[in-house]
């Protein structure tokens, strides 16, 4: 389990960006499991929507690959101190199922399909209350 000290070693995001409040499980090499509470705080929602608030869609993408930096990070052994940066560079097959609102515990899972010279590939996917909420396939690249 990683606390947010520990997850702020791995992520150069700061607030508002840093989406991944905490890490529940990681497995080098293979998986993560971690979550975002989203609270009605967020400065996001001021915009989106302020009668009817919604994690912007994007922001969900970021969570999930958020989440897939740590679980590469740490597989490598490497930090942003290193001079190592995680950069998201592409995705496929993405899809939102449900709005994530204020109150929601976005869990968020990574998992390693493949790595390639500093390319990674992983299957993320996002749920709120055992219900998945987006899913996709993500690039990262070490660089």
């Amino acid at each position: 389990m990683m606390d947010i000290n520990e997850i702020r070693r791995y992520l150069p995001h700061r607030y508002p960006f840093l989406l991944v409040d905490r890490v529940e499980e990681l497995v080098l090499g293979e998986s993560i499991v971690a979550y975002k509470n989203v609270t009605v705080n967020e400065p996001f929602f001021n915009g989106h929507f302020p009668e009817q608030p919604i994690m912007p869609g994007v922001l969900i993408v970021e969570a999930m690959a958020q989440a897939s930096g740590i679980l590469g990070f740490k597989s490598m052994g490497k930090t942003p101190e290193d001079g190592s940066m995680y950069y998201f560079v592409g995705s496929d097959k993405l899809r939102f199922k449900k709005p994530v609102v204020p109150g929601d515990k976005l869990d968020l899972f990574s998992t390693v399909l493949s790595e390639k010279r500093g390319i990674w590939k992983f299957e993320v996917r996002a749920e709120v209350a055992g219900k998945i909420v987006s899913s996709a396939t993500i690039l990262c690249a070490d660089r």
